[in-house]
């Protein structure tokens, strides 16, 4: 008996891109407080657990501008793996499976492989972040990066209002970037086990085909998410298993 054992070239997956209309964000946050208030308490407690997570991070940058900035950003890039329970959850749902905290975690082993070298994409991205903001504050601001005793006891060190706009500017920039790699990725690879380039190239194909929508979306996603901060992350519980489950509803709309 023989047994041959092939090795090729990972066959790219056929993605269908849609059009949609530049208000369908709004309908894709109006589906996501429908599965907010039908699943209730499983995509609650993903929306806890993001928060926490959150105000962990804040208190641990909270001694130094430059920290803080930076524990929000790197909360924001990895942000859309966090949703990855609450896609499997809205999932279910539009399947009737059973909906339940254990059954969302489901999500993680529909594609580990894909998920994962996602969100090493997301941490590269993050870390990369950390520190191009680094060189920025200190050739183009003329602001010094905290030393490791303001960082951990906190200091007078501060920066001054230009610097924080240009600080914030460079962070939106890369935002938009994530953005775009991310907007279909996870429910992507949960629902037809993308790999995480083919669900990343399929996020950056939908982005542009849909400009005006996803302005759209990048704004009601901005607007939303601030909520949850202003609110001292106590409204993330709620914001983020909407925006998880909107996000599952725009990629419905966006892949065919």
């Amino acid at each position: 008996m023989t047994t041959s054992i092939s090795v090729g070239k990972h066959e790219p997956l056929h993605v269908e891109i849609r059009r949609v209309a530049m208000r369908q964000p709004l309908e894709w946050l109006r589906r996501g407080w429908d599965d907010l208030k039908a699943i209730g308490k499983p995509g609650l407690a993903h929306g806890a657990l993001i928060a926490i997570l959150g105000a962990v991070l804040l208190m641990l940058g909270s001694t130094h501008f430059y920290l803080t900035a930076a524990a929000v950003t790197g909360y924001l890039l990895v942000g859309p793996v966090m949703t990855t329970g609450l896609c499997e959850l809205a999932r279910r749902r539009a399947a009737r499976e059973k909906l339940g905290f254990d059954e969302s975690l489901r999500g993680l082993s529909r594609n580990p492989e894909g998920l994962m070298h996602f969100a090493g994409v997301l941490a590269l991205v993050a870390l990369v972040w950390f520190i191009f903001s680094a060189v920025v504050l200190d050739t183009a601001f003329n602001a010094s990066v905290p030393s490791l005793a303001v960082a951990l006891w906190g200091g007078a060190e501060s920066i001054g209002t230009q610097q924080m706009l240009g600080y914030i500017a460079c962070g939106a920039l890369l935002a938009a970037f994530v953005f775009s790699v991310s907007v279909v990725a996870v429910p992507l690879m949960i629902d037809r086990h993308a790999s995480a380039s083919d669900a990343i190239r399929a996020s950056v194909r939908a982005t542009f085909a849909n400009l005006p929508a996803m302005l759209v979306w990048s704004a009601v996603i901005v607007a939303v998410t601030a909520i949850g901060f202003l609110t001292l992350l106590v409204g993330m519980v709620w914001v983020a298993p909407l925006l998880g489950y909107a996000t599952w509803h725009a990629y419905r709309d966006l892949i065919a």
